[in-house]
């Protein structure tokens, strides 16, 4: 059998999207928040000799520029703001780095990169499942933010529950559910009740265990005698029950990465205008830890007058060329915080002024179409950047929660289906197991207006096998 070879020649057009390392750089340099920036930069100065260090407190030949980094909004109401903040940084009177003249975008590129998962978005996840209302969601987000590098939540509930602006029993409902997370000690007030939690989740929080960790102090001078008699148990049983408590976590975010407000220094801050010219809030990025690089061209003009060699020259431009971009990507960096933390500011003001329960529904469109950037770079803006607000250290991503429109034309937050949705699953019966189109009407007729497909990527993401799967799991348990 005999094959013809031939060759031919076909042109052919065809998109493809490549990253330069330049786009990946502007892509990480937005993802940092200003501690991670100054790490950046000390390494990057450390390569390229013509990038310089400009200190903020003594800059006193930007302050005007300085001052354009500030954004001013406005409202209507005629109340009195919180002015007391929590942001573990000066709020008075501090302006912000960078020049305001770098227009170009950057591009907009999912970063791959992916890190190890804290203690905070361990407890968001199973927060997003059982918070049963928007408001359960938004209190619990700010109370993960208070937990200490134990795991523990010390702060007064009194003073939280006033600087969140809900009632302390709302926040003690929400606390409850919180302590039901895992890992198991999470949110305790103490050693004792962390070590308590877990006791009572093992089905060993006995009478006299209850004693003995009341009694702790005794335990560490080994005063077992005593306590064996405080507890009405034997030394040897004692013994045993102390066995026990030496095998309990007393660090329930042990296994995390420890990242949470407290910890955090705010990038961007916010303080209240006097009434006498107009209200409203200031919105500043935050000099103190905004870090700030100009290009040495003086330094350069030097060494490049008394460089001969060609391949000297080359890497003075290319360090020149490098230094000045960085320099730009900055600039649009800071530009881009800037603005979106002021539109959040903006749109949530009533939270600011009232209290959680006026916390809106918001997403990242909705402000990335206001401040002219693309959604992913919304994103990138918000993760892991935190304001100094009247109400506490808060991650710009708080304040985003999709929603969907109700049958009266109000907002009602995703989080809110979704509980939704595991109480129908949660409560059907092995003899009438509700499909996707059953949950699509049933919550219809509570006036969430959602599609088929919505609740079945609602139930999904919440793990809920399908309702043939479940049907088959009930009928044999």
């Amino acid at each position: 059998m005999n094959q013809k070879i031939t060759q031919s020649l076909d042109l052919r057009q065809q998109q493809s999207l490549v990253m330069t390392p330049q786009m990946q750089q502007a892509v990480k340099l937005l993802q940092m928040n200003n501690l991670e920036l100054q790490d950046f930069l000390e390494a990057e100065m450390v390569q390229n000799p013509l990038l310089e260090r400009v200190e903020t407190e003594n800059d006193q030949e930007n302050s005007e520029d300085q001052a354009s980094h500030a954004e001013e909004t406005g409202h209507a109401e005629d109340s009195s703001p919180p002015e007391d903040f929590d942001a573990g940084s000066k709020m008075a009177e501090i302006g912000a780095g960078g020049r305001s003249n770098f227009s170009d975008a950057l591009p907009d590129f999912e970063d791959t990169l992916v890190g190890q998962k804290t203690l905070r978005d361990h407890l968001l996840g199973q927060l997003h499942i059982e918070a049963e209302t928007p408001l359960e969601r938004s209190i619990g987000t700010l109370l993960i933010d208070r937990l200490d590098e134990a795991g523990y939540l010390r702060e007064d509930l009194k003073v939280l529950a006033q600087q969140f602006g809900c009632l302390p029993e709302a926040l003690n409902r929400v606390l409850k559910k919180l302590k039901t997370f895992d890992p198991t000690g999470v949110f305790a007030r103490d050693l004792s009740e962390c070590l308590a939690l877990q006791l009572e989740e093992q089905g060993l929080y006995s009478a006299p265990m209850r004693i003995l960790m009341s009694n702790l102090p005794l335990l560490a001078q080994h005063d077992l005698k005593k306590l064996s008699k405080l507890c009405e148990v034997s030394e040897e049983e004692l013994s045993r029950m102390a066995a026990v408590i030496r095998g309990l976590n007393p660090r329930p975010s042990a296994e995390f990465e420890h990242v949470v407000a407290q910890t955090a220094i705010p990038d961007v801050l916010m303080k209240a205008l006097p009434k006498n010219i107009g209200g409203g809030w200031r919105v500043e990025l935050n000099a103190d830890t905004l870090p700030r690089v100009l290009v040495n061209r003086e330094y350069y003009t030097q060494v490049a007058s008394k460089t001969k060699d060609k391949t000297e020259k080359e890497y003075l431009s290319h360090q020149l060329a490098n230094a000045s971009w960085l320099v730009k990507a900055l600039d649009q960096r800071a530009q881009s915080i800037l603005k979106v933390a002021a539109e959040i500011v903006e749109r949530q003001d009533g939270f600011f002024l009232y209290g959680i329960e006026f916390l809106k529904p918001l997403t990242l469109r909705e402000v990335a179409e206001v401040v002219d950037l693309h959604e992913s770079t919304v994103s990138r803006v918000t993760t892991g950047k935190f304001i100094g607000t009247p109400r506490g250290l808060l991650e710009l991503k708080f304040f985003f929660t999709s929603s969907i429109e109700g049958a009266d034309g109000q907002s009602i937050s995703s989080e809110t289906v979704k509980a939704r949705i595991k109480t129908l699953t949660d409560e059907e019966s092995p003899s009438k197991i509700l499909s996707d189109d059953d949950l699509a009407a049933l919550l219809n007729q509570e006036g969430m207006n959602v599609a088929r497909r919505t609740v079945a990527k609602y139930r999904e993401a919440l793990n809920i096998p399908s309702s043939v799967l479940r049907r088959r799991m009930k009928k044999n348990s």
